[in-house]
């Protein structure tokens, strides 16, 4: 399994990143991959890679297989033999990574295709590689520029650039490569991106590509359930898990592929992530940087400006025009001084910063416990704090769900975000929960869905005001908006009122 941290590189900043690769004792190879797949994808569905790369004058079978966190890959090389100038490659062989995690992901995959293997593209690159020595570690360098080819040679021909950095871990403690990678994107104005070459190539290979937006999937326990409820356990399962769905859209949004719906799936993924590092803090004091809030609150924010003039609009704006409103672009009509654009926003370094620290955070177990965190709780204590404040925030919705229409709008506010707190927790836990964990989860969701709708009315409601003064056309929306607000915090105090009771966690957790 390798540790590593990728970057893309600003156009911009490539010289000088070159220019910073070479110093000192460094390599330079020239590489030439091709990448193979079967006719229904049966690798690139499950998110293995599988390409045969000539290194210099050598030539290297590799698999490479998605691991259990956003920093792990499982991947396993064998060498086959030596290149020559004029000879043809070798025929892949995946019987060679037989007995490795990453081979026998590849094989079964295999028995599962419905054709044989052929070569779908391929890359053409140089790599530069460079160790760097830190207290205790060594880190390697490799600086790849070059271009990926799909459909060599025929009219349709394609081509991608290629100009990544990245960092793996070669010996020592984890917390070296993070520091040293949190300095060279500082530096060198890097970010992040899970764009791998691969998929780069898949990309050219589809008419027309477009990577939907990452989404939260169900909570997997990636340990025996006697060990889920361990403090440090859950906590970096937790956090590896809100990263998934963070990394995925953040890294089309730098790469200049997203759309409004990444930028409302980036918010979720912080706004879950915020929740478990306010929630589950208690089951491991200290093992959380207090410093990446700040951090992650201000890009929550300042993406959520974008939505509420994107996202959040448009469906209002569309039933108001059925209902018979006057034209009038509201969006264009707002003449606000343009701000900094999507991809700017989640480049900032502060944001790149802390991905770096909490992605090296899921993986700490290969590091021995911080010696500034408390003593992690045990299994039957996690399970005991969890379920008594799952059932505090249970009770604060309940009550709140009584008088609801009452409740000023700031408290209905704050009563939604306490909800979505207690879906999240509920989310993170799902694995250990009895057979009602579902059902309440699913009980939930019509509350959750009426009151977002009161939210995005009231924004709509103050962004048609704020128009009006200078577009009288506007006033049929604040007017519209006005008039239904009695009859969408009806449906939230409705919704509310059939929230289920609370699941338990399994007694078998703590055992």
């Amino acid at each position: 399994m390798e540790i590593e941290f990728k970057f893309c590189i600003p156009p911009e900043r490539l010289a000088v990143v070159q220019a910073a690769a070479r110093r000192g004792t460094h390599a330079q190879i020239r590489m030439e991959a091709r990448y193979f797949d079967t006719p229904d994808a049966a690798l690139s569905s499950r998110g293995i890679a599988f390409r045969l790369r000539r290194e210099g004058n050598q030539w290297v079978q590799t698999v490479k297989a998605l691991g259990d966190g956003p920093l792990d890959r499982e991947e396993h090389n064998v060498d086959r033999g030596q290149a020559h100038a004029t000879g043809p490659a070798p025929e892949p062989q995946p019987e060679l990574h037989a007995g490795t995690v990453a081979g026998t992901r590849l094989l079964h995959a295999l028995q599962a295709a419905t054709g044989p293997l052929t070569e779908t593209y391929g890359t053409e690159m140089d790599r530069v590689t460079r160790d760097i020595a830190f207290k205790g570690g060594v880190v390697e360098l490799a600086l790849d520029t070059g271009r990926v080819i799909a459909h060599r040679g025929k009219p349709q021909q394609k081509e991608a650039r290629i100009c990544e950095l990245e960092l793996e871990l070669k010996a020592g403690p984890l917390a070296g490569l993070a520091a040293l990678a949190t300095r060279w994107a500082t530096r060198h104005g890097l970010f992040l991106s899970t764009v791998s070459k691969a998929e780069r190539g898949e990309r050219l290979l589809a008419p027309q590509w477009a990577r939907p937006a990452t989404k939260a999937a169900p909570m997997k326990a990636s340990a025996p359930q006697k060990h889920f409820l361990q403090g440090r356990e859950l906590q970096r399962t937790v956090v590896a898990h809100c990263l998934q769905q963070i990394l995925g859209n953040a890294s089309e949004i730098v790469e200049g592929g997203g759309d409004e719906e990444h930028v409302h799936q980036l918010r979720i993924g912080i706004r879950r992530l915020r929740t478990a590092l306010r929630e589950l803090a208690p089951l491991a004091p200290g093992a959380f940087d207090p410093a990446w809030e700040p951090t992650l609150v201000e890009v929550f924010q300042r993406l959520g400006q974008l939505r509420d003039r994107g996202q959040a609009l448009q469906p209002i704006v569309a039933e108001m025009r059925d209902a018979g409103a006057p034209a009038l672009e509201v969006r264009a009509a707002m003449k606000e001084a343009p701000g900094p654009c999507t991809a700017a926003i989640v480049r900032t370094p502060a944001f790149q910063a802390a991905l770096i620290a909490l992605m090296a955070f899921t993986a700490r177990g290969l590091d021995a416990p911080s010696a500034t965190g408390g003593e992690a709780l045990d299994a039957k204590d996690v399970r005991r704090l969890l379920q008594k404040r799952m059932r505090s925030l249970h009770a604060k919705v309940r009550a709140g769900a009584q008088g609801f229409a009452a409740l000023p709008a700031e408290e209905q506010h704050h009563l939604r975000k306490r909800l979505k707190r207690l879906r999240y927790l509920t989310e993170f836990v799902e694995p250990a929960l009895d057979a009602e964990g579902h059902a309440f989860l699913a009980s939930l969701q019509p509350a959750l869905a009426a009151m977002g709708r009161l939210g995005d009315e009231r924004v709509a409601c103050t962004l048609y005001g704020q128009v009006a003064a200078t577009h009288p056309r506007a006033w049929f929306g604040v007017g519209w908006l006005t008039a239904r607000q009695a009859l969408t915090i009806a449906a939230c105090q409705e919704a509310l009122g059939h929230i289920a009771d609370m699941p338990h966690l399994h007694k078998t957790a703590q055992r």
